[in-house]
Parts: C-alpha cells; sequence; structure tokens
C-alpha cells in the first residue's frame, strides 16, 4: 500500500513512476490533483483539503526533490500535461472518456485530434469550461452521471477544476484528472517549453524568459527553496 507523505499539511503520493500511478488509480477511483511547490506555498485550508481527500501526485521538480529529502529516493516527478495522455494511451482501448474545459474551440480541436491520435476512443461526452449558471453545471453533472465514462478529465485551473470534480464524483465514482490548460498545449494553442529545458527540469526558468511577469509568482518560489534548506517541509 502506497502511504501519503505530508508537506506543510500537504499530503502526497510518493509515485515512483507514471505507470505505478496509472496502476494505482485504475483501482482506486479517484481524483488526481498535481502538487508543485506553487501549490504548497500557497495552500489554504480549503486546498489543502482538496488535495487531502483525494490524490496528490508530484508535479514539479521542488516536489519529488522533497519527497526524495524525506526518504523516498525513488519518488518521480509527473507533469500532468503529460500524464493525463499517458493515461489515454495506457485504457484508450478498454475505457471510455468524458472530457470538459478550454474555450468551445479548443475542446473542439482536442477531441478531434485525439480522435486521430487513438483511433477508436470512446469519447462519450465533452463540453467547454464556460459553465455559466448553476443550471449549466447540473446539466453537465446529469450527463455525466447519465453516460457514465471510466475517466474525466477536467480542465479549467486549480482550485475550480478540482471543486467541480468532487461535485461530480458524489453522483459518479471514476477517474478524474485536472488539466490547467493542458488542452491548449495539446493542440498548439500554447506552446509547452523545448524538450531540453523540461528534461533539465529548468521549465519554469524559460517560461519566466517568454513571461517575464511571471516574476511576481516565481519570487515566492523562493520560500519553497529556503524551507528546503532549512529542512522545515
Amino acid at each position: 500500500m502506497i502511504e501519503k507523505v505530508s508537506i506543510r499539511g500537504v499530503e502526497v503520493y510518493p509515485f515512483t513512476s507514471p505507470r505505478q500511478l496509472l496502476s494505482f488509480v485504475d483501482s482506486h477511483k479517484g481524483i488526481l490533483v498535481a502538487i508543485n511547490a506553487e501549490k504548497i506555498i500557497h495552500a489554504t485550508p480549503q486546498t489543502r483539503g482538496i488535495i487531502n481527500r483525494n490524490i496528490g501526485y508530484s508535479d514539479g521538480m521542488s516536489v519529488q526533490r522533497t519527497l526524495r529529502q524525506k526518504g523516498y529516493k525513488d519518488a518521480a516527478k509527473i507533469p500532468g500535461c503529460e500524464l493525463w495522455l499517458e493515461m489515454i494511451r495506457t485504457f484508450y482501448k478498454e475505457k471510455s472518456f468524458y472530457l470538459v474545459g478550454a474555450k468551445p474551440e479548443i475542446i473542439e480541436q482536442t477531441v478531434s485530434k485525439l480522435r486521430t491520435e487513438f483511433p477508436g476512443i470512446r469519447i462519450v461526452g465533452y463540453r467547454d469550461g464556460y459553465i455559466r449558471s448553476d443550471e449549466e453545471k447540473a446539466a453537465l453533472i446529469d450527463d455525466i452521471a447519465d453516460k457514465k465514462p471510466d475517466v474525466v478529465f477536467v480542465a479549467m485551473g486549480s482550485p475550480k477544476q478540482e471543486l467541480l470534480m468532487e461535485e461530480i464524483f458524489e453522483r459518479h465514482p471514476a477517474i478524474y484528472q485536472g488539466l490547467g490548460g493542458s488542452f491548449d498545449v495539446y493542440v498548439g494553442n500554447v506552446e509547452r517549453a523545448p524538450k531540453w529545458w523540461v528534461d533539465h527540469n529548468l521549465e519554469f526558468a524559460y517560461r519566466l524568459i517568454r513571461q517575464p511577469g511571471r516574476i511576481k509568482r516565481q519570487i515566492h518560489l523562493l520560500r519553497y527553496v529556503w524551507w528546503t534548506w532549512t529542512r522545515q517541509l
């Protein structure tokens, strides 16, 4: 049994690979939540509760290093923007999918590309992420509960996507994953860092170079570095 590890009150599973994570979630239906340093730094009682009720995994290098510092030497970094596609590659011949999120044109492009890349994939429903009323949300939940997909992806940003997934999960237990802006990256609407930067754990630096305004957000990461150095994690 894989046990959670607490990092300043945020509980993370120290998965050693995407394969181990997928094997776990295949037998433990639940909501996957990507955890990085920023989420730990800015955790509130609400967001901490969301993570700890569900399946938090190490999405960033900083969290991976903390897990290893705590003795989990094989803990892996599992980027959420890669994990959802690995999940589709692993399960698309046996499971059904439902997608929620992004702009209308982006979700249409995402579904079209998935059907091209994964012939025979069963996408039983999808819609954009602009849910404008309680009635629209209720209709979405009813549709998912009726169609009973095995996997549900919600790309709306945190904590909005996690709160929605928890509501849906009460009606229809399944595998859920929050994806943020991953649909935009998948269809090329937003550029991800080149492979070299990703492989050398410098994706944050590439994004900062491309978007200098992010410095206001990333300056807070120095606090996480300090916690790491002083072993306050």
